[in-house]
């Protein structure tokens, strides 16, 4: 079985007004070999992420992070917006 690696990376997504933007924390789960590239490559295709500059942070993190990160997410007023106009999200998430 593979280990996994746990990262914080701060994307930002548009679509919230003109030239418009907004910066969220997303926890992901990796197989332990994925690189921070490998990371940033993933992440920049994640629904609404905006096409320049999409990940402005992304760092590795422990378990506990990313479960009170996970957490977090759920509480995020853009994403759970995100959810409700994009049905999908919720296989990619």
């Amino acid at each position: 079985m593979l280990e996994q690696s746990y990262w914080k990376v701060v994307l930002r997504y548009g679509h919230v007004g003109k030239r418009g933007e907004v910066y969220v924390a997303r926890y992901l789960a990796f197989n332990e070999e994925v690189s921070l590239l490998g990371v940033c490559e993933c992440a920049k295709e994640m629904l609404d992420v905006k096409h320049s500059k999409q990940v402005s942070f992304a760092k590795k993190i422990d378990y506990t992070e990313y479960l009170t990160g996970k957490e977090s997410e759920k509480e995020n007023f853009y994403l759970q917006k995100l959810k409700t106009f994009n049905q999908i999200y919720e296989d990619v998430a």
